[in-house]
């Protein structure tokens, strides 16, 4: 970087407020006047290089921090995080500020050239890396240690100084993107550029997932209407159902792959590199020196944590597996018991009472996965990774393992144990149906309702007939502080990756699956983004190249649907009948049948390539580029030599 950071100012007139930090009531000046010191010092003594200024209200000055940054502060920080730009040539490549010139849009007086999200995430970027010096503890608070290179912010958090960071809404951007985005009902594309300049890529991702995986699911629900209406008991059709489905499965999670690489490329995130991961904030350990930083960090040893995870974490999800299948007894007794009663009255009631013990089964399965969901965290958390990457694995495999066993193992036996197909197709229905309601409801409707009570109460302490335009900076900020916190796609991608499953592991069951869950997941984009809009705290922007660990889990799953649907195809009598004589034949040619699709799968998976050659020359062509402009800087090092 030819610009050094000394030359600097961290006093800018026109300031743009752009995260809040919060501390807890009672905060002591001493750490106040240091915190805020480390903010606006310069990074050669070790500061952010920040601008900061304290929220002033009508009850004085609270604990409560707005942070901005100077213009030359960000464009260097998107230097320094890697961020990378659109050329005036179109190509895009990692931008520079010695070369900032060269890229679209840029100009001097152009404040816009970086998105808020961008920003936001620098500032983000530089307090999380604001690292004790030669401090010991935090100013005021002894208890709460430092050592070179400890997170400041981190510390902070962890010791109960610091409540919350994050970063405001835009009230006259929200408001455009909102219109655009859910304010009308209509059919079309989601506006994933304008949401990805907004919340950043990762949730930008999600939604361009949830759309385009949507949009997969509109052949099979128009297939599946006539399979449904016109073949029910007529197995020999299904098989081409069946076939369709598990093709269908593969061929949309490789275009996907394509389509995710258009829009990381187009956006930057594609060719961002990897940077090294720090400790997470709840790992501890004895201090000691890593080995590849050369800095003073906590270590833990690697056998203790596999101790944890082989003696604690496994038996105990054994242990929550068994008691599903427990509850899943219990369910079939309930069956037994709502059957016996239909054929002892034959009436409309009884009818109804045919559906009760699924759909108490349908609210079971999502409180046990919710209380799991905690115990899980919980443990994973008390294992000690490391680093996040490997907490949220862990936490990943945990959930998905239950979640499917709970979810799927009650067709699964009535499927291959009691044999019982309109039992299955009644159940795979009411448990989707339920799932999906039960989640709308508990996911969007419930915290939108909640949100709304609370910005009522606050209107009428402030004012009530204020619009969101209206407000101050100060009402604004008191308003955000309590709204919910987004934790993450990790329960979005995972109720996705369900009703994937309801989908397509019986597909040629219950063919309606794919209608049911195009109607949820249209209602579910409208839902989620109203989530995002007016539930929920602005999260932080992340940058990601793909969907990360939920591909495998998707492509798993669809795996697993290739086995249980050549197994139900072959169960069925028209295909038994096709083998009077010897059972073993009919076995050989299940497995034959089901080793010859999965090839077929891994075939397509292996000739449609994950990139579009388009991206691919571009790729290349930056990293032969990249190469030449490293022997050039050879060259001239060997040249002064």
């Amino acid at each position: 970087m030819v610009e050094s950071w000394s030359f600097l100012d961290t006093a800018e007139s026109n300031f743009r407020p752009l995260v809040v930090i919060e501390l807890s009531k009672g905060t002591k000046e001493e750490t106040i006047e240091w915190f805020t010191k480390r903010i606006v010092d310069k990074k050669a003594n070790g500061g952010a290089q920040l601008l900061i200024k304290p929220l002033v209200t009508e009850n004085g000055v609270e604990n409560i921090y707005l942070v901005g940054a100077s213009h030359l502060r960000l464009l260097l920080g998107a230097e320094a995080v890697g961020l990378v730009k659109e050329c005036s040539d179109n190509s895009m490549r990692t931008f520079t500020y010695s070369s900032r010139k060269t890229f679209k849009h840029y100009a001097d007086d152009n404040h816009d050239f970086l998105t808020m999200a961008e920003c936001q995430y620098i500032i983000k970027h530089e307090l999380e890396n604001l690292r004790a010096r030669d401090e010991k503890m935090i100013p005021g608070y002894p208890q709460a240690k430092l050592y070179p290179g400890k997170s400041i912010v981190r510390r902070l958090l962890t010791s109960g100084i610091l409540v919350q960071i994050f970063p405001l809404h835009d009230r006259e951007e929200l408001k455009k993107l909102s219109h655009s985005w859910y304010g009308r009902v209509k059919i079309g594309y989601q506006p994933l550029d304008d949401i990805r300049c907004y919340f950043g890529e990762t949730i930008a991702l999600y939604f361009g997932f949830l759309e385009y995986f949507t949009f997969a699911l509109i052949p099979m629900a128009v297939i599946g209407i006539p399979y449904y209406v016109f073949a029910w008991e007529d197995y020999d059709k299904y098989v081409m159902f069946a076939t369709f489905n598990l093709l269908w499965s593969t061929v949309i999670l490789e275009v996907w792959k394509r389509m995710c690489a258009i829009l990381t490329y187009r956006w930057g995130t594609l060719l961002m590199k990897r940077q090294f991961e720090e400790p997470r904030p709840g790992f501890h350990g004895v201090l000691g020196i890593n080995p590849v930083t050369g800095r003073e960090e906590p270590m833990y040893s690697s056998i203790k944590r596999q101790l944890r995870i082989y003696l604690v974490s496994l038996p105990f999800v054994c242990l929550c597996l068994y008691f599903s299948l427990y509850v899943m007894m219990i369910y079939f007794d309930l069956e037994q018991w709502a059957l016996d009663y239909h054929k002892e009255n034959e009436s409309n009631f009884s009818s109804l009472m045919l559906y009760v013990p699924s759909i108490i089964y349908a609210v079971v399965i999502e409180i046990m996965n919710l209380i799991y969901r905690y115990a899980a965290e919980f443990l994973t958390s008390w294992e000690n990774h490391r680093l996040e990457s490997s907490y949220q694995n862990h936490l990943i495999l945990k959930v998905l393992v239950f979640n499917f066993l709970n979810c799927f193992a009650s067709l699964f036996y009535i499927a291959f144990v009691i044999v019982d197909m309109k039992l299955l197709r009644q159940s795979l229905a009411t448990l989707l149906i339920t799932s999906q309601i039960l989640n709308q409801f508990a996911e969007s409707l419930l915290p939108y309702w909640l949100q709304k009570r609370y910005d009522r109460r606050m209107r009428k302490r402030m004012c009530p007939t204020k619009t969101d335009m209206d407000l101050s900076l100060a009402e604004q900020v008191n308003m955000e502080k309590e709204m919910g916190t987004y934790l993450g796609t990790f329960d979005d991608y995972l109720e996705l990756f369900l009703q994937f499953g309801y989908v397509s592991l019986f597909s040629c069951v219950y063919p309606l699956a794919a209608v049911f869950a195009v109607l949820n997941n249209i209602t579910e984009i409208y839902s989620d983004a109203l989530k995002m809009c007016r539930v929920y705290k602005r999260p932080f922007a992340e940058p990601t190249a793909n969907i990360g660990v939920w591909q495998l889990a998707f492509e798993t799953m669809s795996v697993i649907s290739v086995v249980t649907n050549c197994i139900l195809i072959g169960m069925s009598p028209e295909v038994d009948a096709l083998f009077p004589d010897s059972k073993m034949d009919l076995v050989l040619t299940v497995a034959l049948v089901e080793h010859l699709l999965l090839a077929i799968k891994f075939i397509m998976a292996f000739v449609i390539p994950d990139k579009p050659r388009d991206i691919q020359m571009k790729l290349a062509k930056l990293e032969f580029e990249s190469l030449e402009a490293l022997k050039q800087q050879v060259r001239a090092f060997q040249m002064q030599l």
